[in-house]
């Protein structure tokens, strides 16, 4: 276990005793250091032993004298000093194994790290975890966790997960909140598995928890061309997605009477593809699972709403093309034909089938360069959404923006949400 160097404040008490970018912090004080949380919790104490590695791989003792809560001032390549836990589990609707060839090497990673949980929001299946795993969770206060429960009955999620590691799951559950471990949840729903009673056994058995279980999401199965040698699978119908949006608000509604909050959520895709209302911002207890997709219509939704209002004697810029997924088109098309009406403008929301997925993924976010090149018109001013990059300015498929941009023959520019969207569509009249 070694923690990779990548930088040291300056004046800090790292950098006066020689420690340098790109060398390895492999003990503190005779223990390895699995992890940046460990770290921050040895780093404590008022005489700090270092072993570190050069380059070269000669160890040193660096002896740090200090006052306890004085920071070192190291930072690290990574947060997690050893190897990533990776499931082991064999998920029949895994959308790791339905990833098509050729893409970067990170998206193909299979995380099930209760560290990388709790620090960046993944969700893990407590299926790899062993006793001193969970010893070192309850230490360190690993609040909140996030956890894919995808179903409570033993038997069922065992089938689905593809082992035998997944039954036990509401032992572990409650381990972990009598500790004080906040958890939030989430279910990949698959049609014939776990939805209808299953589905109302999952949501009462966590329910039963609350407040120690946070949320729980609901998402709908996603499923790439990808699926050669695959467990058999398909997508929820429109009249199936409204079967589980009406039964879902009815929970959501005993929820909100109980506890003031919603608890269970659905994902966007369950709205739009039964063609039904978003709910209200208030439904969303302040977004807990944003980054699951719980919420992010009804964000858009009012972040177009608020900023319209700002922006009533602007008027409409250059015809504007903003690609989206095919899965948001019904909801975001009548808000630019009330926009263009509004600002006379010429701009368009254009949905872009997900060729490189498949047909049954469709949301915008997993929209690749060259599928945008495909279906975008030419020389038109062209605005992406910021989701479709991720933090290197990389497109799923490995395209950068700035191949993208030199591909394609207009202007290009980025919105992160809808703010940012409305400011590029309209100009102020004095311009």
């Amino acid at each position: 276990m070694k923690g990779i160097i990548s930088g040291i404040r300056r004046h800090s008490l790292a950098e006066k005793h020689g420690i340098r970018v790109g060398e390895k912090l492999c003990r503190i004080n005779g223990s390895e250091v699995k992890d940046i949380l460990d770290f921050s919790f040895r780093a404590t104490d008022s005489l700090v032993e270092l072993e570190i590695e050069d380059e070269s791989g000669k160890k040193r003792a660096v002896l740090i004298e200090k006052y306890p809560d004085e920071y070192l001032g190291l930072e690290f390549e990574s947060a997690i000093f050893n190897e990533i836990s990776t499931c082991r589990n064999r998920c029949i609707f895994c959308f790791v194994d339905q990833m098509i060839p050729g893409m970067r090497k990170s998206l193909y990673i299979r995380d099930d790290d209760y560290r990388l949980s709790f620090l960046s929001g993944n969700f893990i299946t407590l299926t790899n975890m062993q006793d001193e795993d969970f010893d070192y969770v309850i230490r360190m206060h690993m609040s909140p966790l996030y956890v894919s429960v995808h179903v409570t009955d033993p038997a069922v999620r065992s089938k689905m997960m593809g082992s035998s590691a997944a039954e036990g799951l509401m032992e572990k559950l409650v381990r972990l909140a009598d500790a004080g471990i906040r958890i939030h949840t989430q279910v990949v729903c698959c049609p014939g598995y776990n939805e209808g009673n299953v589905l109302e056994k999952t949501f009462k058995d966590l329910y039963a928890l609350n407040p120690k279980i946070l949320t729980m999401a609901v998402v709908p199965v996603g499923l790439t061309k990808n699926r050669k040698r695959l467990f058999p699978l398909r997508t929820f119908t429109k009249e199936e997605a409204g079967a589980i949006v009406d039964i879902v608000t009815e929970w959501q509604k005993k929820c909100r009477k109980d506890t003031g909050r919603s608890f269970v959520h659905l994902g966007d895709e369950f709205y739009l593809l039964a063609d039904k209302k978003i709910p209200a911002t208030s439904w969303y207890d302040g977004f807990p699972q944003l980054e699951n997709g719980i919420g992010l219509t009804r964000m858009f939704l009012d972040e177009w709403s608020s900023t319209l209002k700002k922006l009533r004697h602007a008027k409409a810029a250059d015809e504007t093309v903003i690609p989206i997924g095919e899965g948001a088109a019904n909801i975001l098309g009548p808000l630019m034909e009330s926009f263009n009406k509004t600002f006379h403008g010429n701009h368009s929301f254009l949905p872009v089938p997900n060729k490189f997925f498949g047909g049954g993924v469709n949301v915008t976010g997993l929209l690749t360069g060259r599928n945008i090149l495909a279906a975008v018109p030419e020389k038109r001013r062209l605005v992406l959404p910021s989701m479709v990059l991720n933090n290197d300015g990389l497109f799923l498929d490995d395209m950068s923006l700035e191949d993208f941009r030199k591909r394609y023959q207009g202007k290009v520019q980025i919105a992160k949400n809808a703010e940012e969207l409305l400011t590029l569509l309209t100009i102020s009249r004095e311009e």
